[in-house]
C-alpha cells in the first residue's frame, strides 16, 4: 500500500503537471499588416497611434505583436503587389490607409480582416455594403467625406466671405477624391461660387496647377487630401502663402505645417478606434457583423499667424467654433 507522504507528493504532480505545461505554452504573437498608398515614414513603422491604441489593450510590440507595413509611394500601381506580399506573409489583419489601399487589399484577401482607419466614402466607393452590416472581411473606421466637403467649403466661404471663385485641388485618378471633389461642386452652386477644378493625377501636374492659379488667380482654394496630394502639401502651402491665396485643408496637421484652415476628424483617433477593431477581432469577431463607425467629432482648426500673413481677418463667428487656433 503506498504510504500518505507518497500519495500527497504524487497527487502534487498530477496537479501541478498542467499549470506547467500551460505556463511552458508559447504565446501568440499577432502579426498585424499595415498598407497605405503614401510616403513611407521615416521609422518604417505604422502610425504610432494605431501602435499606441493596441499596446492600451494589452498588445506589446515585439512579445505579443508585431507589424508589418507597406507603403506605395503614391504610387497605386504598386498597391495589388504590396497588399499580395502582406497575404504572402500571413498577417493576422491588414489596416488601410486610403480607398485604392483597401481595395487592393480586398481584391487580394477574402480571408483576412481588413480594418479601415483612414478611408472616407467606403460606401461610396463600393468598399462594403453598407455601415451596419459591411459584409465580406472589411470592417473599421469612414467618414461620409462628400458630406464633409460640403461643410469645409461653407467654413471656407465663412472665413472668406468675399470669394466668388475656389479652386478645389484633387486627385482625378482616385474615385474616392472625385466623390469629394462631386461634392464641393454641388455645394458651390447652394454658396454661389464658382469652381475652378484642377485635378492632379501625379507630382508633375501640380505645376500646371499652379500655373492656372497664376493666370486666373482664385479667391481661396480647398485641396482634398489623399496620398498624392499629401506628398505634395508643403509645395502647396508654400505657393498659398506666396500668392496669398486663403485655404482649406482636411486636417489639422496641415495647418499646424501653415496651412490657413482644416475641418476634419482627429487621425489620432481614427487609428485608436481601428485598434479597437483589431482587438475584437483577435477576440474572434467576424470583421463583416463589426458595423462601419463614423468618427463621433470633427475638429475646426486655424492658423491666425496665417491669417495674418495673408491680411485676413477671420470673422469672430468662425474663429469662436474652432477647436485649435495657432497664434
Amino acid at each position: 500500500m503506498m504510504n500518505r507522504r507518497a500519495f500527497v507528493t504524487g497527487l502534487g504532480a498530477v496537479l501541478a503537471g498542467p499549470i506547467v505545461a500551460a505556463a511552458q505554452q508559447p504565446r501568440r504573437v499577432w502579426r498585424v499588416g499595415f498598407l497605405s498608398g503614401g510616403g513611407r515614414p521615416a521609422d518604417g513603422a505604422p502610425p504610432a497611434a494605431l501602435r499606441r491604441g493596441l499596446e492600451e489593450l494589452g498588445y506589446i510590440d515585439g512579445r505579443t505583436v508585431t507589424y508589418v507595413g507597406r507603403w506605395a509611394e503614391t504610387r497605386r500601381d504598386r498597391l495589388p503587389g504590396l497588399a499580395a506580399e502582406l497575404v504572402d506573409l500571413k498577417v493576422d489583419t491588414i489596416v488601410t490607409v486610403g480607398g485604392p489601399a483597401s481595395e487592393a487589399a480586398r481584391q487580394k484577401t477574402t480571408s483576412i480582416p481588413i480594418v479601415l482607419a483612414q478611408v472616407g466614402d467606403a460606401v461610396g466607393i463600393g468598399l462594403i455594403e453598407s455601415l451596419a452590416h459591411p459584409g465580406g472581411n472589411i470592417t473599421g473606421v469612414t467618414d461620409e467625406s462628400a458630406d464633409l466637403s460640403a461643410k469645409r467649403l461653407e467654413l471656407l466661404k465663412e472665413a472668406v466671405p468675399k470669394a466668388t471663385r475656389i479652386a478645389v485641388l484633387w486627385n482625378a485618378d482616385d474615385r474616392g477624391m472625385t466623390l469629394r471633389y462631386r461634392a464641393v461642386e454641388h455645394a458651390a452652386e447652394t454658396l454661389h461660387v464658382a469652381v475652378q477644378p484642377l485635378g492632379v493625377r501625379e507630382p508633375n501636374d501640380f505645376d500646371v496647377a499652379f500655373t492656372a492659379m497664376t493666370q486666373n488667380r482664385p479667391d481661396a482654394l480647398f485641396l482634398v487630401t489623399d496620398a498624392l496630394t499629401l506628398l505634395n502639401r508643403k509645395r502647396v502651402i508654400e505657393f498659398s502663402e506666396l500668392h496669398r491665396i486663403p485655404a482649406m485643408y482636411e486636417f489639422n496637421f496641415l495647418v499646424a505645417d501653415g496651412g490657413l484652415m482644416s475641418y476634419g476628424a482627429s487621425q489620432d483617433e481614427n487609428y485608436r478606434r481601428a485598434a479597437s477593431y483589431v482587438d475584437r477581432i483577435f477576440k474572434g469577431a467576424r470583421p463583416g457583423e463589426l458595423p462601419v463607425e463614423r468618427p463621433s467629432r470633427y475638429y475646426l482648426a486655424i492658423n491666425l499667424r496665417t491669417a495674418k500673413s495673408l491680411s485676413l481677418v477671420i470673422p469672430p463667428s468662425v474663429l469662436l467654433r474652432a477647436d485649435q487656433v495657432i497664434e
